[in-house]
């Protein structure tokens, strides 16, 4: 049978082709809309604050509870389509991130807003597995690399676009509006998906007869300590470090049992019938080492995107809208690098990509690594640009590579793992470099402190200075005293900070070097990778 043929059958009695790129289209504005309003909300807090009245530890759960139901939806998003149907499922899941978004935008009180922002992680937690299975569907084999770059677009640019929008949204309008701009994308999004993608007849044979067996023997013990366990281990990831680690009780309980719960859900999803979450996919080595490798390469995306407007903010002194527009050539560089590299997955072996891609970030980690407090736009664009390329080029191939072998009607358990994965990935990142950015300014101030003794000479040069500056402004003697010593104690906290971030900004390209091993487990088919087999699905 032709390739034709096989898609004509595939879709149907009399139902036209439609085109994968409107099926793209239609796919990507939910993910787009659920990546940006993961870091959207940054940039609104102190507007937030200021509205509902509460303090900085209990706004942070706006976003801790987004974050939270989000990676719970995300492995049971195969679950739920063999139960349902993949293209309900989808659509279901953009209405309640939509209701969601309209809610948030009327709450009244701090808990209401976390609520409403759970339902909105619920919601999205779907979007972006769905699409990638429904893209990896759609696409031929010949054209998976251009398939994972137009979902990488969504994915990557996504956070990096959100603080930005953000901030001109609340610095026009209201903070409410941040959650009504969905209203209008989503609509929209709902009725291309209504009108133009379809699942596939083989998809659907798979999916009714998976469903019959599962329906026979659900897995509820599974999805309990799925639930459990990922609640917990997000909860520690999200506030760990504003818990001061294990030197608090609840995190400390809660590491321990959360370790305990997914051992066990570990355990029963081997050894269950008809499991919910098809944990035997990570059996194959290069889904395995290609997840793995993504989580790690999320894990310094959503760390760098929390470090660098956090320097430029509070060293550089840029405003939060400027350190926007400085972030905005990586995501410029990264919109033009990524359909490059999708074309170039069937002309390159991906071990040659992924390695680019690793030294484009490390160039860029060790640029930013000789940031100082005199850094300029300039040097700050040129670190964030070569980092973009890098991240393309790796989301790209590893995302393509590490579903590779996966059978189709295993495609969105597999990118519901994979999605977990990387997002779990990101948390870990945050959670780890901020943790380590105020241990490493501990440690830096107290070599910096060592030095600033009394019989120093530039030191004493420099107090005497600044007293007579303050003196010169109508300050007496004891008081200017004071105020250069805190003015000196300042400086020092500054230098630690900047000495801190350099120090991080160094151990990321580090991290990245340290993956290279895991490249041997990347094969592919070269065959299936630059064939032209068509299996245009509808």
């Amino acid at each position: 049978m032709t390739a034709s043929a096989s898609a004509s059958t595939s879709l149907g009695p009399g139902r036209p082709p439609v085109n994968k790129w409107l099926v793209t289209l239609s796919v990507t504005f939910g993910t787009l809309m659920g990546a940006i309003d993961s870091s959207i909300v940054n940039v609104a807090v102190p507007h937030i604050r200021g509205s509902l009245g509460c303090t900085v530890e209990e706004i942070t759960w706006v976003s801790t509870g987004f974050a939270i139901a989000t990676v719970l939806v995300m492995p049971l998003t195969a679950f739920l389509g063999r139960l349902f149907g993949q293209k309900r499922v989808y659509m279901a899941c953009l209405g309640i991130f939509l209701g969601g978004s309209a809610l948030c935008g009327l709450a009244w009180s701090l808990p209401s807003l976390v609520i409403f922002r759970a339902i909105q992680g619920f919601g999205a937690g779907a979007l972006q597995p769905t699409e990638q299975a429904i893209l990896r569907q759609t696409f031929p084999p010949h054209e998976q690399g251009m398939a994972m770059a137009l979902f990488g677009l969504a994915v990557m640019i996504g956070p990096a676009v959100g603080p930005t929008l953000g901030g001109y949204i609340v610095d026009h309008t209201t903070w409410p509006w941040i959650f009504y701009i969905n209203l209008p994308v989503g609509a929209l999004g709902l009725f291309m998906v209504s009108r133009f993608v379809h699942e596939p007849e083989d998809i659907q044979k798979a999916n009714l007869a998976a469903a019959f067996e599962q329906r026979k023997n659900m897995d509820w013990a599974g999805i309990a300590l799925l639930s459990v366990g990922l609640f917990l281990m997000q909860y520690v990831l999200e506030e760990g470090n504003k818990k001061d680690w294990f030197d608090s009780r609840i995190i400390t309980a809660f590491t321990l049992l959360g370790a305990f719960v997914i051992a066990a859900f570990i355990i029963r999803e081997l050894t269950a019938k008809v499991p919910a979450v098809n944990l035997r996919l990570f059996k194959d080595p290069v889904f395995l080492s290609g997840t793995a490798v993504g989580a790690i390469m999320f894990a310094m995306l959503m760390a760098n995107m929390f470090l660098l407007p956090l320097f430029m903010q509070e060293l550089l002194g840029f405003t939060a809208t400027q350190s926007g527009l400085a972030l905005m050539p990586r995501v410029l560089v990264m919109a033009i690098a990524t359909p490059l590299v999708g074309r170039l997955y069937n002309v390159l072996p991906p071990q040659v990509l992924i390695s680019a891609g690793i030294l484009s970030f490390v160039v860029g980690a060790y640029e930013m690594s000789h940031f100082t407090l005199q850094t300029g736009p300039a040097q700050v664009v040129f670190g964030v640009a070569i980092q973009g390329i890098g991240l393309s080029a790796l989301f790209i191939t590893l995302t393509t590579v590490a579903l590779s072998q996966v059978p189709r009607h295993l495609m969105t358990d597999a990118t519901g793992l994979n999605s977990l994965l990387r997002q779990t990935g990101g948390s870990i990142g945050l959670a780890v470099f901020a943790t380590l950015l105020s241990r490493y300014a501990t440690t830096a101030k107290s070599g910096i402190v060592a030095h600033l003794y009394e019989g120093n000479p530039a030191v004493m040069s420099r107090l005497l200075s600044m007293q007579k500056g303050l003196m010169a402004q109508g300050a007496d003697p004891v008081a200017a005293k004071t105020g250069a010593l805190h003015m000196l104690s300042g400086i020092a906290n500054r230098q630690a900070m900047v000495l801190s971030f350099e120090k991080l900004f160094l151990l990321a390209g580090l991290l990245f070097i340290a993956i290279l091993p895991l490249l041997f487990f990347l094969k592919t088919d070269q065959k299936a990778r630059g064939g032209k087999v068509h299996v245009e699905i509808e």
